[in-house]
């Protein structure tokens, strides 16, 4: 604390706190702390630390508002292919006057091959404003459309197909399409498919964004479909015919 400085006399009465205090002796006395920036407390990161008014003044403004979240409805061909897409939302603006509107925007959004259900998209700065704050960002949270076809988990791709009892023992084959548009056929001739069969295509599932080049497998799960009802003459002869098989 500086020296005081004497300023006269002081006179009796009730005190004015508008002026300089008082020194015991009889003399007013100022402090150079007395003449610092008037200072106020900011919440948050800064609790408990005083910054000027000016400095208060920008750290308000570096205040974003609360993040705006939305889904991004993606098929299972833009999550395995990659795609742009145009997102059209309605964001909260503040007018010149300092009145809140409602704007309609549209931005593009790159989806990257091999993107999950749950990854998150960042548009900074395009979220809802609100006075003295920045404006918030928007994110956009992928969501995985439901496939006629294919089923994910994980980079797995799942399809399942039904097989009658009778080509299920004697052999069957089929085709089908990738999401890329490949086309893929399968053929079960040399063997017996049982209940809960599985066959997995090694690398024909989706691309894993984490790792450049890399796919998961595509599982083949198939289902027997067993006649409803057979007559006594079908029952004899599969009989005969199975009687002897292991």
């Amino acid at each position: 604390m500086g020296k005081p400085t004497c300023v006269g006399p002081v006179a009796q009465g009730v005190e004015d706190k508008t002026k300089p205090r008082h020194h015991p002796s009889g003399f007013a006395w100022s402090c150079p702390l007395a003449r610092r920036a008037s200072k106020r407390v900011v919440g948050g990161g800064d609790l408990g630390r005083a910054l000027p008014v000016a400095s208060w003044e920008r750290h308000k403004m570096d205040d974003k508002s609360i993040f705006s979240h939305r889904a991004l409805e993606c098929t299972l061909e833009e999550l395995c292919r990659g795609c742009k897409k145009q997102v059209k939302f309605t964001r909260d603006v503040v007018t010149k006057n300092g009145s809140i509107v409602k704007k309609e925007v549209t931005q593009a959004i790159m989806v990257n091959p091999g993107w999950r259900k749950g990854h998150k998209v960042t548009l900074d700065g395009m979220g809802d404003e609100r006075p003295g704050c920045l404006p918030a960002d928007a994110v956009f949270t992928v969501a995985e459309k439901k496939h006629s076809t294919f089923k994910r988990v994980g980079d797995d791709l799942v399809l399942k197909a039904k097989v009658p009892l009778v080509s299920a023992l004697t052999g069957w084959s089929f085709s089908f399409r990738l999401l890329s548009g490949k086309k893929v056929s399968c053929s079960f001739d040399d063997e017996v498919i049982c209940p809960g069969y599985e066959k997995v295509i090694k690398g024909e599932g989706m691309p894993i964004a984490e790792q450049r080049g890399a796919r998961g497998d595509l599982r083949v799960k198939l289902e027997i479909v067993f006649p409803e009802q057979l007559t006594d003459e079908q029952r004899a002869g599969l009989a005969q015919i199975l009687k002897d098989c292991t």
